[in-house]
């Protein structure tokens, strides 16, 4: 039997005029969105044209640099090739890759265990160890540099070299070991117990079940630890100043400035060169890094 089809169809609601006060309710929306975006636009212009100005400065010829032209015309792409060439540009770069990169490594080995000790063992004395820990962040390194420099110059004779520098990281970093422990509270003990009833021992517990878990914490220390080394001023000049083939690039770009300052597009030219390496790095693990940051402050 065919089916009968009811010809009368309902018909979907017609939407009216919006009434005066949905009127006002959308363009309030789109005037808060238009406010929020502009704002929005304006913190970004206000944090990038700095870098703008300092990458075209680099790149315009020497009677170009700080007149009213604001574009280079030619791109003198030559400045780069001449800081290179200067001499002990390429030996600060090595050395600064030696602190920067073999210190991050020593850091983050020493300070683990002792983050997860401190995160997951149970033994007498722990809230007193967390609190020499925080306490050791709040002492500024000047009150220390006396005794330092006299122990590391005096009794080893090692001043106008960066191990002064590189060595203390052996043996573990307040704030790397505060934020790591932070993180590591974030890991359930259930894991860890499980591995532990599977017969793995301390060691390789934490090698094969809270390293893998703790990649974003590890990564966002080994990002801060590596900041600081590659922009440190202050050591290198302590130590290496007396020694100019154990500067780095921010103790060396000081000397550049001095030798070339009235030369400001080469000026600009080595600043962007000592810049770059520190944003590709965040560039690449910006995502690693806001992630161990955040959760490090989940538990207490």
């Amino acid at each position: 039997m065919a089916q009968v089809l009811d010809p009368v169809k309902t018909a979907e609601p017609v939407p009216g005029p919006a009434t005066p006060s949905e009127r006002t309710m959308r363009r309030k929306a789109l005037l808060n969105w238009i406010a929020v975006h502009a704002l929005g636009v304006a913190a970004a212009l206000f944090f990038v044209l700095p870098f703008v100005f300092l990458l075209l400065t680099s790149l315009m010829s020497d009677q170009q640099t700080l007149t009213r032209d604001l574009w280079p015309h030619p791109f003198e792409w030559g400045n780069y090739r001449k800081v290179l060439e200067t001499d002990g540009f390429l030996l600060w770069w090595r050395n600064t890759l030696l602190y920067a990169g073999l210190g991050t490594v020593l850091t983050v080995v020493s300070s683990l265990p002792v983050a997860y000790a401190l995160a997951k063992f149970r033994f007498r004395g722990r809230h007193l160890s967390l609190m020499l820990v925080i306490s050791m962040m709040m002492l500024p390194p000047q009150v220390v540099v006396i005794p330092m420099y006299l122990f590391w110059a005096k009794q080893l004779d090692l001043s106008g070299t960066l191990w002064p520098l590189i060595v203390p990281m052996a043996f573990g970093d307040a704030f790397s070991i505060f934020l790591l422990r932070q993180f590591l509270l974030t890991i359930p003990d259930e894991y860890l117990d499980a591995a532990k009833v599977d017969g793995c021992g301390e060691l390789r517990t934490l090698l094969k079940v809270v390293v893998p878990m703790a990649k974003p914490g590890i990564a966002a220390v080994a990002l801060f630890q590596f900041f600081y080394a590659w922009n440190d001023y202050f050591g290198p000049q302590i130590y290496a100043s007396e020694n100019p083939t154990a500067w780095t690039l921010s103790y060396g770009l000081e000397s550049f400035k001095s030798a070339h300052h009235t030369d400001w597009n080469l000026t600009m030219a080595a600043t962007v060169l000592v810049m770059a390496p520190v944003i590709l790095v965040f560039f690449f693990a910006q995502k690693a890094f806001v992630e161990g940051v955040t959760l490090t402050g989940v538990k207490g």
